[in-house]
């Protein structure tokens, strides 16, 4: 598995100070590439693409401060866990902060790929050596889709944000969130004009598709409309983008893909694979064999690898630390607990998840696919364990470190076995970060259609009875369908229902350093802190510091009274 890095740095981070704390807006060219001589040639076209992709591993490195983390342990299906000492996890399930500049590092990395999108976007015309215009549209229009994905996770976590689209430097405000969705609608409009429609495998691995543009597309009309009570998208220069035009666009994605459900739900995941199948009854038992990284499933994925090492104090390189974050706290995750694997502990499940999925599909086998419960599965297991917080007994098993044995040696990563990763337990970890699946697809379909039929090629795959239509039942279905997924808090978000679900974590039974005790709301309460905020997270205070004033701070944030006191 090998890994392009760039050999020069275009450094231009908007309203993110890279080199010093005097530079509101730094875009001074530090190597010898200048706009002069740079870019002329489809190899430096090569390189900004790269450089554009490369931003994705920045977020991965730092991830308990990123879009994913902050995603899945603020929604109601998760708690914080962590140690005593893990405020940071801790803070993001109770909606509290933990320190003034938390999320610094994910709002660097999206404005960083920003800024490069649109360093792209200007300069990709003067390059020479296209075999014709599509295969120029296509560099740009992978270019647009990253630029949409960057902006929107940048929305979905502050709300109103800056909006910029050249790589001039500048102090900007916020902008509405018409405007930047408007944006975000346009370049996506843009990605599927231009963007091939060929077959899924026929694409770079890892790289913006014409049908990860539809799928996007869907995901973010889904969100603005439903959360900003809108009928459709908007775009820049006046005019709309409809449903209608969204399912048209899905349709196009699920007939002409090549895109597809595998064939077991449980082949999606890790724990399945051979190197760990034949000692784990679990997939003995059941006959499962994983499909990989890039299977037919996979419409956009984050992919690692294994040039990862420690350097600066810190991770490099492009392992997927969420499993390390989302692994089991030591003394758990070696052998006694395997296949599931060390990390700290983050994440908890709540078992409000497992009771209502029992109760309304008891058949279900995406539950316990999906969830890792001690007590059935991990006899061995430790409560309490390096002082762990929040904890349930419950745990996720979609991203967790899956341990191994060759020859009768044991391995804390089955990549060790697989891709050569370096036989460690906090840097081994490959598996892709999928941001969009097919079954997601399937299931916006059917929620904008407002029709059963993709839902219920997701509920057969599932081994459950076709099901009509209702609200109620696509909730419910990409509840039990996506969980884990970093969608669940968008989907309540949108839905208006995320006050009452996360409140609903109240009083819920939970162990701190191993003993019984209830998980209890911080702050006012989880509803009142979502009502306080409206969802969106505290923009880091050193950005509003280096704009002057004229970047402001979102409501519910900067008092004392927001700070997480812990436990």
């Amino acid at each position: 598995m090998k890994k392009h890095i760039l050999k020069y740095l275009m450094i231009g981070v908007a309203l993110v100070s890279m080199s010093s704390c005097e530079d509101f807006l730094d875009s001074t060219n530090y190597t010898e590439k200048d706009t002069g001589n740079f870019p002329t040639n489809i190899s430096d076209a090569d390189q900004m693409l790269t450089g554009i992709y490369s931003t994705l591993s920045m977020t991965v490195t730092d991830c308990q401060h990123s879009h994913f983390y902050m995603a899945e342990l603020a929604s109601d299906d998760r708690f914080g866990g962590g140690g005593e000492n893990d405020r940071d996890m801790q803070g993001l399930d109770h909606f509290m902060n933990t320190k003034a500049d938390r999320f610094r590092p994910f709002w660097k990395a999206k404005y960083t790929g920003i800024y490069r999108a649109n360093f792209a976007l200007e300069t990709l015309e003067q390059c020479e050596g296209w075999t014709d215009e599509n295969h120029k549209n296509r560099y740009k229009g992978e270019a647009y889709f990253m630029r949409a994905l960057f902006y929107f996770e940048l929305a979905q976590m502050f709300g109103e944000i800056p909006l910029i689209t050249h790589s001039l430097g500048g102090n900007f405000p916020k902008s509405p969130a018409s405007e930047v969705y408007a944006l975000i609608a346009q370049d996506l409009k843009n990605a599927i004009d231009m963007l091939p429609s060929s077959h899924y495998s026929e694409t770079t691995a890892g790289h913006a598709t014409k049908w990860a543009a539809e799928a996007l597309m869907a995901r973010v009309f889904l969100f603005y409309t439903g959360y900003y009570k809108q009928s459709t998208l908007p775009l820049p220069e006046g005019g709309n983008i409809s449903k209608t035009e969204v399912i048209k666009w899905l349709e196009d994605c699920i007939t002409n893909s090549g895109h597809g459900l595998v064939s077991d739900f449980r082949n999606l995941w890790p724990y399945t694979n051979e190197f760990t199948a034949k000692n784990y009854e679990y997939v003995s038992k059941n006959n499962l064999q994983w499909e990989g990284d890039g299977n037919k499933e996979t419409v956009f994925a984050i992919k690692f690898g294994t040039s990862v090492d420690w350097g600066n104090d810190f991770q490099t390189g492009y392992s997927n630390q969420y499993m390390l974050h989302f692994g089991l706290r030591a003394d758990n995750g070696t052998e006694n607990t395997f296949p599931y694997g060390q990390g700290w502990g983050a994440g908890p499940v709540n078992p409000n998840l497992v009771a209502e999925w029992k109760k309304a599909e008891p058949n279900d086998i995406r539950l316990f696919a999906s969830v890792l419960d001690v007590k059935q599965e991990l006899p061995s297991y430790s409560y309490g364990a390096d002082k762990q917080m929040e904890e349930t007994g419950l745990w996720q098993k979609k991203y967790m470190p899956i341990s191994a044995y060759k020859d009768g040696e044991f391995y804390a990563s089955y990549a060790t076995l697989k891709d050569e990763a370096k036989n460690e337990m906090q840097l081994a970890h490959t598996q892709d970060l999928v941001l969009i699946r097919f079954a997601d697809v399937l299931l916006m379909h059917s929620e904008l259609k407002e029709d059963a039929t993709s839902m219920n090629l997701v509920r057969k795959r599932a081994g459950l009875k076709p099901i009509g239509y209702s609200l109620t039942a696509i909730q419910n279905e990409r509840r039990w369908e996506l969980s884990f997924e970093g969608l669940r808090y968008f989907d309540i978000m949108r839905w208006g229902i995320a006050g009452e679900m996360l409140a609903k974590q109240e009083g819920v039974n939970i162990k701190n350093r191993g003993i019984d005790t209830k998980m209890r709301a911080f702050g006012g309460g989880y509803k009142a802190r979502y009502e306080a905020t409206g969802g969106f997270w505290a923009i880091p205070e050193s950005q509003i510091d280096l704009s002057d004033g004229v970047l402001t701070q979102n409501k519910g944030w900067g008092t004392p009274d927001v700070e997480y006191p812990g436990w």
